[in-house]
């Protein structure tokens, strides 16, 4: 399934709707739709080109309301989350800013605080979380957490457990939970070791040793590898479970594991059918993919 590039005339379209879908260039928790714009290309070039991303089930995330994003996450930094989004804004029907809960680590900077924060990025917790959902917008939550994007190269694609956080939040706001599974994204940054001693030293949930890290010029060593992407966006689930089961922590950690099944063996599907990490996958898969998706 060739994804044809958008033209001009299109993207402006996409991008003036996404902005109204916005009704304002920022909010209290840093949005910049600004700063998202002046990006865009740049991630354009990385969704279209030098990952060459494949999604499909773009029409399983609703039009409007509130809606959490589920998934696993991995890399070390979290490209396949801005891949994400950008596709969002210009795929999906209804653009509108993907808000992705960050670990506190990552905003422990005025700079790159303010720079994740004007992506859309949010601090990682339920109040902010659930807030968001009743003002109706898309919250992405990756549940593996640090585990996810720290994990050695030998454990890629082996979801760490989730947390049940996203599943309090559903039942909580009645949000309906869309799994997201990405398969690439493990293979960009592959990290052969993390120091911990220096880790614990420099206050970072782990410091990676990759083939290019901390061997190159910060700036070398932060290119990815040029990976193939593939996105499948699930059908989304509304739990049928009122307010008060939101403290069951029993129920929240089962829910949770049958997500983690969920995209695991979507995981393994996927990478069974892989051609290779650089040459992706036969048109003939991803055609049948969205066909099921």
């Amino acid at each position: 399934m060739k994804i044809p590039r958008l033209t001009p005339p299109v993207l402006a379209a996409k991008h003036e709707a996404f902005q109204q879908q916005c009704g304002c260039t920022g909010d209290e928790l840093g949005l910049d739709t600004n700063l998202m714009m002046a990006w865009e290309p740049v991630f354009r070039f990385f969704y279209e080109g030098y990952f060459d991303v494949k999604v499909v089930g773009w029409e399983n995330i609703p039009q409007d309301g509130p809606v959490i994003l589920i998934g696993n996450h991995s890399g070390g930094l979290p490209v396949d989350a801005f891949m994400l989004a950008n596709g969002f804004i210009n795929h999906h029907s209804s653009p509108r800013p993907a808000r992705a809960l960050a670990h506190a680590w990552l905003r422990r900077t005025g700079f790159l605080n303010r720079l994740i924060a004007g992506l859309g990025a949010v601090p990682a917790t339920l109040d902010v979380a659930v807030n968001l959902l009743n003002h109706n917008r898309v919250v992405v939550f990756y549940p593996e957490g640090v585990k996810g994007t720290g994990k050695p190269y030998a454990l890629r694609y082996r979801l760490e457990d989730f947390d049940p956080g996203f599943v309090k939040a559903a039942i909580l706001t009645g949000a309906p939970i869309v799994p997201v599974t990405t398969v690439g994204g493990d293979d960009i940054y592959p990290i052969l070791y993390d120091v911990r001693s220096l880790a614990r030293l420099l206050k970072m949930p782990y410091f990676p040793i990759t083939p290019t890290f901390p061997w190159l010029p910060i700036f070398s060593s932060c290119i990815p590898l040029p990976a193939k992407m593939l996105i499948k966006i699930g059908k989304p689930i509304t739990l049928p479970y009122p307010p008060q089961e939101a403290n069951n922590r029993k129920l929240r950690l089962h829910i949770a594991r049958e997500f983690q099944y969920q995209i695991q063996r979507d995981i393994n599907m996927i990478l069974s059918k892989r051609k290779s990490v650089f040459g992706g996958w036969e048109e003939s898969f991803i055609e049948e993919l969205s066909k099921s998706a």
